[in-house]
């Protein structure tokens, strides 16, 4: 069953890096509902809008500067994960595990964030505009320069500064 995960995944990030599909649009829902699981994998810069990555396993991956707006990461595994400068803004990281990562200047508005786990993440700079951080927990996250405008905090509450 992992060699199947490993050729899925090779395909799926062949096609990210060349930015041109030899799929046919059922190909990449295929591709894109199957569990992705890759360790330091290198996706910086890459186009994954809008993509199913339920549950994605990828500890330690770099995505800087990655297109991820409206991406499902419905508890997906971004422990220590590189994510610096990318795009989440509307993405559902509802029960993400992002403990440690980097998300410093990335683009979190209108994102879900609740529930997730982003103990020791540095969002400093990150545009959490409208995000739900609700039950959320941030303990040691460093929020300096964070813009939280209306902003649910995990406690409920919603703050209003840097609007």
């Amino acid at each position: 069953m992992r060699m199947k995960h490993l050729t899925v995944l090779i395909a799926f990030l062949t096609m990210i890096g060349s930015q041109v599909s030899a799929f046919d649009a059922d190909d990449l829902q295929r591709l894109e509902d199957m569990f992705v699981d890759c360790v330091r994998c290198d996706l910086t810069e890459a186009n994954l809008a809008e993509a199913n990555l339920f549950e994605a396993n990828l500890p330690e991956a770099n995505l800087a500067k990655a297109n991820l707006e409206g991406a499902y990461l419905f508890k997906a595994n971004l422990k220590r994960a590189n994510l610096e400068g990318a795009s989440l803004e509307s993405a559902n990281l509802e029960s993400a595990n992002l403990r440690g990562a980097n998300l410093k200047g990335a683009d979190l508005g209108a994102a879900d964030l609740s529930d997730a786990n982003l103990a020791g993440a540095n969002l400093s700079g990150a545009d959490l505009s409208g995000a739900n951080l609700k039950d959320a927990n941030l303990s040691y996250a460093f929020m300096k320069g964070a813009i939280l405008c209306n902003t649910t905090m995990p406690d409920g509450s919603v703050i209003y500064s840097g609007c």
